[in-house]
């Protein structure tokens, strides 16, 4: 009787790992699909859930003289920071935190950041959904995050009103004149080993 249940277990267990391999397949073409998809007006993504992957246009006023906050990070092999800033655009009601790109360390001026700006600055940004920081992460210092904190930046740029959790990554540049810094937007990344999950339950099986 033991024997039989504990095969049920390990032939459920596999089963359950065939049908996240065809979920996280599905993931990944929705995510190449969206990808490839021409750019639309911001409205037609941001003002409902989900969207991720999307890329979107959207104008950000003042945007390349915003207040930031920097996040540590890594670019092709170099450490630096991404500037956070604030966005809220046309038509959409609440407002967005927009990756504008990424400064390497040895690079140590800055945009310039005047508040009062209010030219409208137009992106091209990827919708991703913000990764939840972990236990493990420092605390920001001096304006520098060392996790995609959503909340905790939106309270250090002091933004008014809802902020959707969702993050932008700028593909074209925010500060055009400024060419130390460049849009990165993350690739997207999937593990996917549910195929070698799945052969080792029904292999216990088997045995």
């Amino acid at each position: 009787m033991l024997s039989a249940a504990l095969l049920a277990v390990l032939i459920g267990l596999g089963v359950w790992q065939v049908q996240r391999m065809a979920w996280k397949h599905g993931l990944i073409d929705q995510a190449e699909a969206a990808v490839a998809m021409a750019p639309v007006p911001a409205s037609e993504v941001l003002t409902q859930p989900g969207g991720e992957f999307r890329r979107v246009i959207l104008d950000c006023p003042g945007l390349n003289a915003a207040p930031y906050v920097e996040l540590q990070s890594i670019h092709d092999g170099d450490a630096g920071v991404r500037l956070i800033s604030p966005c809220r655009p046309a038509g959409v009601e609440a407002a967005f935190l927009i990756d504008r790109g990424f400064v390497a360390d040895e690079i140590s001026a800055r945009p310039p950041v005047d508040p009062a700006a209010a030219g409208s600055v137009r992106v091209t940004a990827v919708v991703r959904a913000a990764p939840e920081p972990n236990w493990m992460s420092p605390p920001p210092q001096n304006g520098r995050f060392y996790a995609r904190d959503h909340e905790a930046m939106a309270q250090a740029l002091e933004v008014a009103g809802p902020v959707d959790s969702r993050v932008l990554f700028a593909e074209t540049s925010t500060n055009p004149e400024w060419g130390v810094l460049t849009p990165a937007v993350p690739p997207a990344a999937f593990s996917n080993n549910h195929l070698g999950y799945a052969i080792t339950w029904f292999g216990l099986a088997a045995a």
